[in-house]
């Protein structure tokens, strides 16, 4: 696994660190090995990192383990060029990408933390010294020309040219559509919004974000710049598409403020900058790993047994287990540990309750999913080996015995525990059956964001009762996507399926003049609708018998897991739970808070 690959867009767009951490190459090869420490105490019982390293590693340890490689291979090749990336370099990449988003360093590790999940010290480990460290070693190989300067203003700020667009897959398809065009260029965006099969576009009438200059496909561009307004383009292979283009207009060169300019021409060197160091980083790395002399262990029971206690051996170091075991808990092990921590719960209940899951149990629960997905052989049983290839990615033993304990034994486990607590009832049925197959309310909305507009629509539809005329001020004024762009047309509502007051009001409604409009409906967040109805659909089906089974079984089905949720959190409320791991990781953060709080004043 390539951690360049894996991180570059990180690398290139966020980058922060740690003040006054020093960072030195060898740092990354070392790591405290876990102890018996108790990292959580659930009911009195305790989970040990050593339980939760064994755990975390199974999950993770050969991601983390291809990371920590791909970063010694970077150290090895820092020493040979006498590079050192300092705790001061970090620091400054802070300070100068904080500024680049407008953002205090604090408030940028801040953002790091809450979007990305990035701790500071990890942040600056795992992506901000390899990317200082590569830009440092191809930086003789990065250059920019006045040229690419001049290039990348001028698809910033340079003219565009607005353009609708039809695409199709089809050429001789796009061919007769051009045609078509040519002859009636007033009809390109109906045209567009029948036929293109570029949705975003179609929606809009086939109008596309303005072209611009050397920013892509250099023919489309000319093609695009060529054209007069409402002039149809040649027919132009684009991937594995077929377009056609109509200009609408041509707009101006939108430059800056001149006091502006300084730092817009040092943002496009920038940006010209990291893209160059990616391509030429990416190669150094593929070289770096093609040279290198990596004995991969972790994973392999040979090699385990001849090493033991070996993860790796990268050109002649050995990387122990215990190493890559301490960096998987850095990176994973909270929510590694939550899960062992609702493990244990689970365990807890069902030996309170005398309940055991037996192997039998866990092969029926594999068996119901492989079928619940259409996964069965010619006789219609289950074909497990067909499902385990289809939802895991890497379907190796491993894979799945985690694939068993981490999703097959919990769901069992809860499964149990809420045996003949629920049931569905006839009443369950009734509304079940009116949901999946009665009757449908088909209805144009409007979708407000305050209720003074709601109002003023509702005046405005109310004045003229006829569905065109509620259909144009949906396209005019609601705020949700689909009713604006399809003149107000939302799929049919049904009985009892969630939207209980939307539902409640629609199906009061009579199709036709003023009586086929509802009043405001308030819906909450801020959103206010008004429907209209213009019909009701036939039911789906009017023999209950015919689909009480199988409407029996979705409604048990829901309705279990509904009962395993409820029981998953009362368990976890009723639970005594010291998770000192979490504490340790939120110290964490305050201490890292404090000690990058200077560097934005």
């Amino acid at each position: 696994m390539n951690v360049w690959t894996l991180r570059a867009t990180l690398l290139l767009t966020l980058t922060t660190g740690i003040a006054g951490w020093n960072v030195q190459p060898n740092s990354y090869a070392l790591a405290q090995a876990p102890t018996n420490n108790v990292v959580a105490v659930v009911n009195a019982d305790p989970i040990t990192r050593d339980q939760l390293a064994k755990e975390v590693v199974l999950r993770h340890g050969e991601e983390v383990l291809d990371e920590m490689v791909n970063r010694y291979l970077i150290v090895q090749a820092c020493k040979a060029k006498g590079i050192q990336i300092t705790g001061q370099d970090v620091q400054d990449e802070v300070i100068r990408i904080a500024k680049k988003f407008g953002l205090t360093t604090e408030s940028y590790l801040q953002l790091l933390q809450e979007e990305r999940d990035f701790s500071p010290q990890q942040y600056s480990k795992d992506v901000v010294w390899p990317m200082l460290s590569l830009r440092a070693l191809v930086a003789d190989e990065v250059k920019v020309t006045q040229e690419e300067r001049d290039k990348a203003f001028l698809s910033q700020f340079g003219p565009s040219v607005k353009c609708r667009m039809i695409m199709v897959a089809d050429r001789v398809k796009a061919e007769q559509l051009r045609s078509m065009a040519e002859k009636a260029p007033e009809q390109f965006g109906e045209l567009a919004m029948r036929h293109s099969e570029d949705e975003t576009s179609a929606s809009v009438h086939g109008l596309i974000p303005p072209i611009r200059q050397y920013t892509g496909d250099a023919d489309f561009e000319a093609i695009a710049f060529n054209l007069k307004e409402n002039e149809i383009s040649k027919v132009y292979p684009l991937g594995d598409q077929w377009v056609v283009l109509q200009c609408v207009r041509h707009l101006p060169e939108t430059p800056p403020a001149p006091h502006a300019r300084p730092m817009i021409m040092q943002q496009i060197s920038d940006r010209i900058v990291d893209e160059k160091v990616r391509v030429s980083a990416s190669k150094l790395f593929a070289k770096l790993q093609a040279d290198a002399n990596v004995v991969k262990v972790l994973g392999d029971e040979a090699k385990t047994k001849e090493y033991p206690g070996v993860a790796a051996i990268v050109n002649g170091q050995k990387m122990t287990v215990a190493q890559v075991a301490a960096e998987c808990i850095e990176r994973h092990g909270t929510a590694v540990l939550d899960g062992e921590v609702n493990r244990k719960l689970l365990t807890q209940a069902l030996g309170k309750s005398n309940i055991k899951v037996e192997s039998a149990d866990l092969k029926a629960e594999v068996e119901r999913a492989a079928v619940s997905f259409g996964y069965v052989d010619a006789d219609g049983k289950a074909d497990v080996d067909s499902w385990m290839q289809a939802m895991l990615a890497d379907a190796d033993q491993s894979a799945q015995e985690l694939y068993i304990r981490d999703a097959v034994w919990p769901s069992v486990a809860l499964k149990k525990l809420v045996d003949g607590q629920f049931s569905v009832t006839q009443e369950d049925l009734r509304k079940g059956f009116e949901a999946n197959y009665g009757v449908r309310c088909e209805v144009l909305a409007v979708v407000l964001g305050d209720q003074r507009t709601a109002q003023k629509v509702w005046d405005m539809a109310r004045a003229n009762p006829t569905d065109s005329f509620f259909g144009e001020l949906a396209s005019q004024y609601s705020i949700e996507p689909m009713s604006q762009s399809n003149n107000g047309r939302v799929p049919p509502l049904a009985r009892h399926n969630g939207q209980e007051t939307l539902e409640r009001e629609a199906f009061k409604l009579k199709p036709g003049g003023v009586e086929a409009m509802s009043g405001i409906i308030s819906t909450g967040a801020d959103r206010w609708v008004i429907l209209r109805c213009v019909g009701f659909t036939e039911p789906v089906v009017t023999d209950f018998e015919a689909v009480r089974e199988e409407l029996t079984r979705d409604l048990y089905e829901k309705k279990q897991r509904l009962a395993m949720a409820n029981k998953m959190d009362e368990l976890k409320e009723a639970a005594q739970v010291d998770n000192f791991l979490e504490v340790q990781a939120q110290m964490g953060k305050i201490r890292q808070t404090s000690a990058t709080a200077p560097i934005s004043r």
